[in-house]
């Protein structure tokens, strides 16, 4: 897939654990682990915005699109 989900690397750089993200957004751990993994079909747009704010970044930081 080209979109590429960074999410463990905003996770790395705020010093929180995938569990704490999933706690805070009120979504279970494995749902979470399916984005952080690239396997979701897609995100919803408040999902995406409460990880921002949550995480003090922007959507670029955590989608990034590569050609195959």
């Amino acid at each position: 897939m080209p979109i590429i989900v960074n999410l463990d690397v905003m996770l790395a750089k705020r010093k929180m654990q995938s569990k704490e993200l999933a706690e805070k957004l009120g979504i279970t751990p494995v749902n979470l682990s399916i984005l952080k993994t690239g396997k979701a079909k897609g995100i919803r747009f408040d999902t995406l915005e409460a990880i921002c704010k949550i995480l003090d970044c922007q959507p670029g930081d955590i989608l990034e699109y590569t050609e195959k």
